[in-house]
């Protein structure tokens, strides 16, 4: 075992462990080089404009965790970055998502303040930029929830809740009686007591009590929250009046019922629908809204972007010029010192690539500041985050299909990139030489649109290829699809094309919604098959969520799948079991999502969307790699499937929705691509620890063989 300080010291100056976790996929792009990208988040630009922090994360198999470190690097780029800190446990959401990182500069520029999980305990930190000293700067026996910085960089202001040690004993106390069944306790998921990972540890989890999704917290997480203050000279901890707290961000209950009016948004609609940026320097607020016809479809399908010119105004000044009009903008934040608003158009016609542009409020002029191919934001992964921001730039994490994260910066007059780091470079450069990909636009026999990124199969000879789906989202750097389950570049360089396609604008009715990935799927193997690229006889498919849901769809309702693969669960009765305990939280969202009151109420629309009652139909092979929380939800039709060699079921202990230990996450790209090189191409690794795994998979094709030939 190395000492924990030593292999980060050789991990993060570029050294390599020739240490691995069983066998490993030979190719240049093999499944582990695309586990352990180095992602980048967080950038924040210090408050004169010559420095920016930055959060990098990276999985390592070995220890089975994540290395986290902030940089800071000169916004010229004449230096590379200086590592200042460990950024401790990289802490995921109860979906398994990774949190991103969030650090806030002194004024003075000589320190950056973060949240970090050190040790069990979750304090907010401070490091020197000139990486000279890293330091806890609270030490509450509650975890911090959310922290602030005065404006004279003084004092720091934090909230927490209930002690750690409280939180303990309230899980021990109910080991000890028994775990009392209510509408908040997650059933059905692998175990009750500590059995999920909530802030960095394994912890007894409650559904929350305000929301009617899945999210998951900790035992006495409704405590409410205690904001202190810390003096940063002196140390001294002070508890916090209510008047004294910081102020929290606006919301649409901030707006008044004229502004909301004049806006175009009903009277009860979601916030979710909105996202109000403020101006701190003059309290003017930036503010999406969407509008357009919303008529079958989850959200209104455009975006109309405006500026209130102050708290209370009733007369929005709306972003008129053509750039700004009729766009899908996803991203707001204020150029500082300015009367500009910077917003980010992610354009569903290219495959989610994003530009950015300024507005300026006063004169209405929109100008395009950058293009890319791919994403421009905070973290490369998800199209919502906003990039470090000054008067004179943007650091934007930029990361595209085919090329892994790194660090830019964007001159916001000229328009002029630079890349600042870019820690992907020798794995960018194999992708682009040997897997890269492009973008297929294509439309349905109906003229529905769809966008995906295509990455042809290396071949070695003239006969086309097999072909791999994926459907959900395609945004960023794809090692994997959302959720990062099927390798696409090494499904490539083996020989199997792979196409992840970005879903269409989501449905209500739930027919029509799976119907439009099905139609997707098979208007793109008839595309890809009439130019001789791909064989439609031997096409696999997975999914993770909705994108399982679509997956399991096309295997009930057509032949086009020769095997498929899914991480998460479709409709079923256990999930109507468990799910009823949250009673209305859980009714109203199946009744509008799926159509779908009681078994006995509305037993036509479960038979049609559940796959326990389409057994017969599936004919395609499934592997199900499902995490603990969620696999027992699937039995109903797993069991059966895996009875009749038809399923394959792995369940990966202390995983939530998306799995995040780098191990686990490792063993199922692998196993995907063993799986689909088996079906697809008759491959078989020879290595001696996959011996069984292939003698089921032959059993299961025999079996399947035979079914076949009996009908």
């Amino acid at each position: 075992m190395f000492p924990k300080n030593l292999l980060k010291h050789v991990l993060a100056s570029g050294g390599l462990l020739l240490m691995f976790i069983g066998p490993s996929h030979a190719g240049t792009i093999s499944p582990r080089r695309l586990l352990e990208v180095a992602d980048l988040s967080g950038p924040v630009i210090s408050p004169d404009g010559t420095n920016v922090a930055f959060r990098l994360e990276q999985a390592s198999v070995v220890r089975n965790t994540y290395d986290v470190f902030w940089y800071v690097q000169p916004m010229d780029g004449q230096s590379p970055p200086r590592r200042i800190a460990d950024g401790g446990t990289l802490l995921h959401d109860s979906a398994g998502v990774a949190v991103s990182g969030h650090a806030v500069w002194s004024p003075d520029g000589h320190w950056i303040y973060y949240r970090t999980l050190e040790d069990g305990r979750l304090a907010v930190w401070r490091a020197a930029a000139d990486g000279s000293a890293a330091e806890p700067v609270t030490h509450d026996p509650a975890d911090v929830r959310d922290f602030s910085l005065s404006a004279d960089g003084k004092t720091l202001k934090y909230s927490v809740g209930a002690t750690r040690a409280a939180v303990i004993a309230a899980e021990q106390a109910e080991y000890d009686r028994g775990i009392h069944i209510d509408d908040t306790v997650p059933v059905g998921q692998g175990g009750l007591f500590r059995s999920g990972n909530v802030d960095g540890r394994l912890e007894t989890q409650r559904f929350r009590s305000d929301a009617p999704g899945w999210d998951r917290v900790q035992l006495l997480a409704e405590v409410p929250d205690q904001w202190k203050a810390v003096d940063l000279e002196t140390g001294k901890v002070t508890n916090l009046p209510f008047l004294e707290r910081p102020p929290q961000p606006p919301t649409t209950s901030d707006l008044s019922g004229g502004m909301r009016k004049a806006l175009g948004m009903r009277a009860l609609e979601s916030s979710s629908s909105w996202k109000l940026v403020v101006d701190p320097d003059s309290g003017r607020t930036a503010l999406l809204t969407r509008t357009g016809n919303a008529k079958g479809l989850l959200r209104k399908p455009d975006v109309q972007l405006a500026m209130l010119p102050k708290k209370g105004s009733t007369r929005p000044v709306k972003c008129q010029a053509e750039l700004c009009t009729g766009k899908a903008i996803s991203v707001i934040q204020w150029r500082p010192h300015s009367d500009e608003v910077l917003f980010t158009v992610t354009d569903p016609h290219k495959g989610q690539a994003q530009s950015i542009y300024r507005w300026n409020v006063r004169t209405g002029a929109v100008q395009l500041v950058t293009r890319s191919a791919g994403l421009f934001n905070g973290d490369g992964r998800y199209q919502a985050g906003g990039c470090g921001v000054s008067f004179e730039a943007l650091v934007c994490v930029n990361a595209k299909a085919d090329r892994p994260p790194r660090l830019e910066r964007i001159d916001l007059k000229a328009g002029r990139r630079q890349v600042l780091f870019d820690p992907n470079a020798s794995l960018a450069s194999d992708e682009a030489k040997d897997t890269p990909s492009r973008l297929l636009r294509w439309t349905d026999a109906k003229g529905q649109e769809f966008t995906g990124q295509y990455f042809p199969a290396r071949r070695t000879g003239h006969e086309p290829s097999p072909l791999f789906v994926n459907y959900y989202d395609c945004r960023g750097f794809l090692r994997g699809g959302l959720g990062d389950e099927w390798p696409f570049a090494s499904l490539a360089e083996d020989g199997i094309s792979a196409l992840c396609i970005n879903q269409a604008p989501y449905r209500l009715d739930a027919v029509a919604r799976y119907g439009q990935g099905l139609s997707a799927v098979k208007s793109v193997i008839d595309l890809l098959a009439s130019k001789g690229e791909i064989d439609r006889t031997k096409v696999g498919m997975g999914g993770l969520s909705f994108g399982t849901e679509v997956t399991l769809w096309t295997v009930m309702k057509s032949d086009l799948l020769a095997a498929a693969s899914v991480t998460s669960v479709g409709m079923s009765r256990n999930y109507y079991l468990f799910g009823s305990m949250r009673g209305s939280a859980f009714y109203k969202p199946l009744r509008a999502f799926w159509q779908l009151g009681a078994l006995d109420v509305t037993p036509a629309r479960w038979r049609l969307l559940s796959p326990a009652a389409n057994l017969d139909a599936i004919k395609a092979p499934i592997l199900m790699q499902m995490p603990e929380q969620e696999y027992v939800v699937a039995l109903d039709y797993a069991t059966p499937l895996i009875r009749k060699h038809r399923a394959d079921l792995y369940v990966f202990p202390n995983e939530p929705h998306q799995k995040f230990q780098p191990r686990h996450k490792l063993a199922a790209y692998e196993r995907n691509l063993d799986w689909f090189r088996f079906w697809l191409q008759g491959h078989e690794d020879p290595a001696p620890s996959k011996k069984a795994q292939y003698v089921h998979w032959r059993d299961m094709r025999d079996s399947l063989h035979r079914g076949q030939a009996g009908s």
